[in-house]
């Protein structure tokens, strides 16, 4: 009987230097799950789900509201992603990669399909800010997310392909990977994808996302991409991200929708000033919003609170990012002790406003 491609384990397939067949690949999952780390544990639930006879497999995500909602998804297509990945980026046999990544999220479940499929040998480290300390091997491919990427950066000539995604990659880490000569690369995607379906090469000035093979793209209404994918078995997936269309392949990332500032009679996208404003600050930070009398929505900036940000040299800062317009200035600084963000780096930008602010300043 011809098996599935998802039934098959690659014959060059290594984890963490050891050769496994579908038995020995079980029992490694069992022991993952009786004797390993919270990451491990992960990896072992994922792989006895991945290994069972069942043609389908179940994944849980969160929307904005944080409302648990369960994905069911063709085994079948993880194994198309896992190979479109490896043909747009010349990942193929033998290749070293290493996961860094929880795999709890997709991109981690994804990066652990690609290896067993593709026949990499794969590298697991428990997920943490700096993936390469202690580590002095080089690799091939490695997938990371902006937080371990900036943290990384003395490291990252060891690898020679590099994505990073899960969160917002700010100027600043861009132009800290185009100084250190990284080959590396955005993604965009998400659960409902399969982890990325478009990469962008980071360069100065900032390029367009390039969608994977199969992958095309187009507009709603609103302006916001609509995703076809045939070979993920995604279907006019709709977005809320705004983006400005090239082609049915190529795409520049506006901002969320559902992030938009009214402030007056302008809608401004927070996502466009971060990227103006991170030229000129280096630490972390993010655009909002609040209520105002006259503008309806007012510009806040939006940081950790820290005595070492000085009010009048946090004004210069901004008085001195020239590629700010008037309208996109914020009007006030709200201080937090921390931000809520989930492993990735992303920032919970609604969940953070609804803290009590440490400080506010007025600008």
């Amino acid at each position: 009987m011809h098996l599935p491609h998802f039934s098959k384990i690659h014959n060059r397939f290594l984890l963490n230097g050891y050769f496994y067949n579908k038995h020995t690949l079980k029992e490694v999952a069992y022991n993952f799950i009786k004797e390993g780390d919270q990451y491990e544990y992960f990896l072992g639930d994922f792989l006895l789900d991945w290994l069972d006879q069942s043609d389908s497999i179940h994944f849980e995500t969160s929307d904005a509201a944080s409302r648990t909602k369960k994905l069911v998804f063709k085994k079948q297509a993880l194994v198309n992603s896992a190979i479109s990945t490896g043909n747009f980026f010349g990942v193929s046999v033998g290749d070293k990669a290493l996961h860094c990544l929880p795999a709890n999220y997709i991109a981690g479940k994804m990066m652990l399909i690609r290896s067993i499929i593709l026949g990499l040998e794969i590298d697991l480290i428990s997920p943490s800010k700096n993936p390469f300390y202690k580590n002095q091997k080089t690799y091939d491919f490695v997938a990371m997310t902006p937080m371990q990427a900036f943290n990384s950066l003395s490291e990252l000539r060891k690898v020679k392909k590099l994505i990073v995604g899960g969160a917002y990659v700010s100027s600043v880490l861009q132009k800290a990977l185009i100084k250190g000569e990284v080959n590396a690369f955005e993604t965009y995607g998400m659960m409902e994808t399969l982890s990325h379906v478009a990469v962008r090469k980071m360069t100065d000035p900032v390029s367009e996302f390039k969608c994977l093979p199969d992958i095309k793209v187009r507009q709603d209404k609103r302006k916001c991409l609509i995703i076809d994918a045939s070979k993920l078995y995604v279907e006019n997936l709709v977005t809320n991200d705004e983006v400005e269309i090239f082609s049915s392949t190529h795409f520049r990332l506006i901002g969320r929708i559902d992030h938009v500032i009214k402030s007056g009679d302008l809608k401004l996208h927070p996502e466009q000033i971060e990227r103006k404003l991170s030229e000129n600050l280096s630490f972390h930070f993010f655009i909002d919003s609040v209520s105002d009398p006259e503008l309806g929505e007012k510009v806040v900036l939006v940081v950790k609170d820290d005595p070492e940000i000085k009010l009048e040299k946090l004004h210069k800062q901004i008085k001195n990012c020239t590629s700010l317009e008037p309208y996109e200035i914020p009007k006030t600084i709200v201080c937090f002790k921390n931000f809520i963000q989930t492993y990735s780096g992303k920032v919970k930008r609604k969940a953070t406003m609804e803290q009590k602010p440490h400080r506010i300043l007025n600008l």
